[in-house]
């Protein structure tokens, strides 16, 4: 294989296939609540935040054994799997309510070898990390950092109400605490040229990252970047461009740097572009493709940082106050999917 793939390294950990299950728990984000911003990222469907879809969720342990049920229907043979705490923000509640939430994951099914748990950067103070520290002592524990883009432009186009210093921050207070780090991306940001996609490819090797997710942009119905889209004012990237701007950035990353994913879709009755998203397998092969024409691998073209990510040191925590206040100040959230 040409890239570190996240099938290979599960295999490789954990001595076979190893699905994640994902888990909606009902969290909400800072920049949708008003902590930092409303309206929530313009590429997101904020229908997904509703309070009525909210009353429909099911606990988290029955959104497990749905999710196991569901694999083992598609995969005759499955080693284990990873609680995937997946939509919005799911650091950004009380931490004991945090850590009851992540050890009912953990414990439901002695088939859930690890858990995974998707974030913002600017929503782990110290707290929290702490917590996920504890957890990581006896289970398999990733992080999932939306970084996106390093670029300050593009973070205030997409309304993330964060910039990249709280990615630096975020990072550098994460690294050596015994989980993974795993930073998500974006490839196809208007005002984003080629050269802008690298400087970001760069900063996964310099700041040390375990793993990485490369989304292209997608618009949706019923978001802001969808309208975008329908009335002409926004172009999605073709996908000849994007199989190209993948290899480059994955010759740009550290050879050992897991790759968790290589595209993002959509459902077909919400996508509106681009439709060659959907046809996943196509994708790949033709992204192996041109590692194979070009003769290079993952890796091939990294430049090691002149500061090692590991002697990188742990800076003072810049967690905003409005959300710090709702992590560490409020009472527990009822809307979390607990136990009855």
């Amino acid at each position: 294989m040409p890239m570190n793939s996240f099938g290979a390294s599960l295999r490789r950990r954990f001595g076979g296939r190893v699905q994640r299950v994902s888990v909606d728990a009902g969290f909400t984000c800072p920049n949708v609540d008003g902590a930092v911003a409303k309206g929530g990222c313009n590429f997101c469907d904020n229908r997904s935040f509703s309070p009525s879809r909210r009353v429909r969720l099911k606990q988290v342990r029955e959104q497990l054994a749905s999710g196991i049920k569901t694999v083992r229907h598609r995969y005759s043979k499955v080693r284990g799997f990873i609680a995937y705490f997946q939509p919005a923000t799911n650091t950004y509640a009380p931490v004991d309510q945090l850590q009851e939430l992540f050890e009912i994951a953990l414990n439901c099914d002695p088939e859930i070898v690890g858990l995974a748990i998707g974030t913002r950067p600017d929503c782990v103070p110290e707290s929290v990390l702490e917590m996920i520290q504890s957890l990581a002592l006896n289970h398999d524990v990733s992080v999932e950092f939306g970084m996106q883009t390093i670029h300050d432009a593009g973070l205030d186009w997409m309304n993330r109400a964060h910039n990249h210093d709280h990615m630096v921050n975020a990072i550098d207070r994460s690294r050596g605490r015994g989980f993974e780090c795993c930073a998500h991306v974006i490839l196809g940001i208007p005002g984003e040229t080629h050269a802008m996609m690298m400087q970001t490819a760069s900063e996964i090797g310099r700041l040390g990252f375990d793993a990485i997710k490369l989304h292209n942009l997608y618009a949706v119905h019923g978001t802001p970047l969808g309208e975008q889209v329908l009335a002409g004012e926004v172009q999605m990237m073709e996908r000849d461009v994007y199989v190209q701007t993948v290899v480059d950035f994955l010759e740009r990353i550290p050879p050992e740097t897991i790759v968790e994913r290589i595209s993002g879709d959509a459902p077909p009755d919400f996508l509106i572009e681009p439709k060659w998203c959907l046809e996943k397998s196509k994708l790949r092969l033709a992204i192996e493709g041109e590692f194979r024409r070009r003769g290079s691998r993952q890796g091939s073209h990294y430049v090691a940082p002149d500061v090692s990510p590991s002697t990188r040191p742990r800076p003072a925590d810049n967690t905003p106050e409005s959300i710090r206040q709702s992590i560490d100040g409020r009472g527990r959230l009822p809307v979390l999917k607990m136990e009855s």
